[in-house]
């Protein structure tokens, strides 16, 4: 069989299957992919070239971890993947371009980066012609600095056949592609984009995360949609614990240890009508049932990846995540990891880093899922994920959607 990471690798014939197949690039640990497979997709294909993520995907495969047991997973560079390989009509085409050319922690080079992997991402779509496909990426990549670079995006996304001409600048060939955006009319092939920047937090997810969601239907398809609507928000998280005490009561917190004041508790007895939505996620909520790996050492050992990493400190801008908030952004960081944003604050003002295990729960990994590497580098694919929740609920309205038109 021929090895579709070859760049001579040879084509396949296209078939015609009734499930619903999706292709995952720049898989890292999982994330965006389990949550992908948790909607109902199954991956014809997987792919990333680093191989500590692969290594943890290979592991967890080999222990038979739903979903990721089924998955064909390819380690090598997507550059060199011929997508000729892949037989049957894809549904859907995911995955997160590497996103430390945009990063606000990065060096915010763009497209001069040669980490930018969106051109490969809109060869897959080129290439598989899915009926939708779901990009995502740091916020970073809607500062006002990226603004022409992500309409370059955006337009390339949504007119995939139109490419560049051999040495045409990307600027030459943004323009061409806004000349015929404009005429509305075309023949090429078509998708219809939609970009957003979603809150983890907003959908159950107990971390304050924004990543920025690039959604395209094929034009074919007709599919009217839009982003899923907000689930949980702060407002009702704060009347939970400030007006009904419920938040309190459930985790069974005294009264003379509640923290007392503050600008939540003043907002929460300013509203006057009960938050429709559900209550944010905290970090208390995500790991109350851990016993804490720095007070209780032996108990946390039977949790598996639940090891107390010293050398926490704080320093201005680098607090920690209160627990009765959702935690701040993980981040991977360029040198190792960040320890402001990968800390626990507790109520006494007290830090330590989270563990592995913490910071799996606040991507929502599945629990039983193990991650390959030392410390700093399993927190590095923890940092880059998506949480496999969110992944969930965007890829379910579009899997709803696709199968209702």
């Amino acid at each position: 069989m021929p090895d579709p990471c070859s760049k001579n690798a040879a084509g396949a014939n296209h078939g015609v299957s009734e499930m619903m197949r999706s292709v995952e690039l720049f898989v890292g640990a999982g994330g965006l992919g389990i949550g992908v497979s948790q909607a109902g997709f199954k991956p014809a294909a997987v792919m990333d070239w680093d191989r500590w993520a692969c290594d943890t995907l290979r592991e967890n495969k080999e222990r038979g971890l739903d979903p990721v047991r089924d998955w064909p997973l390819h380690e090598c560079d997507v550059r060199d993947f011929d997508f000729g390989s892949i037989a049957g009509d894809i549904d859907l085409v995911t995955g997160g371009p590497p996103c430390q050319p945009f990063s606000m922690g990065g060096r915010h080079r763009a497209f001069l980066d040669s980490r930018d992997m969106f051109p490969q991402a809109i060869r897959a779509v080129r290439a598989l012609r899915p009926k939708a496909f779901i990009f995502e990426n740091v916020k970073g990549l809607t500062r006002s600095s990226f603004s022409n670079y992500l309409e370059y995006i955006r337009l390339q996304l949504a007119y995939p056949d139109l490419v560049a001409n051999r040495g045409e600048e990307w600027l030459t060939h943004l323009a061409r592609l806004e000349d015929h955006h404009t005429r509305g009319r075309t023949k090429v092939l078509q998708y219809r984009v939609l970009m957003r920047v979603l809150n983890a937090a907003n959908y159950g997810v107990p971390q304050r995360r924004e990543r920025v969601f690039l959604v395209g239907f094929r034009a074919d398809t007709e599919v009217e949609w839009h982003f899923p609507t907000p689930t949980h928000s702060r407002d009702a998280l704060l009347w939970s614990q400030w007006r009904e005490d419920i938040y309190w009561d459930l985790h069974q917190v005294a009264k003379k240890h509640r923290p007392q004041g503050g600008a939540g508790q003043a907002r929460a007895l300013a509203m006057r009508e009960r938050p429709k939505e559900l209550p944010w996620r905290t970090v208390r909520d995500a790991i109350a049932d851990l016993p804490d790996p720095e007070l209780s050492p032996r108990r946390a050992h039977d949790f598996h990846d639940h090891r107390f990493q010293p050398g926490a400190r704080s320093y201005p801008g680098h607090t920690g995540s209160p627990l009765d908030e959702p935690a701040k952004t993980l981040k991977a960081g360029v040198h190792g990891v960040p320890g402001g944003e990968n800390m626990l604050r507790r109520p006494d003002g007290s830090i330590r880093y989270f563990t592995v295990r913490e910071s799996a729960r606040l991507q929502t990994f599945p629990d039983d899922m193990i991650f390959h590497g030392s410390w700093t580098e399993t927190m590095r694919q923890l940092g880059n994920a998506v949480p496999c929740e969110l992944g969930r609920i965007v890829a379910a309205g579009v899997r709803n959607k696709l199968l209702s038109d």
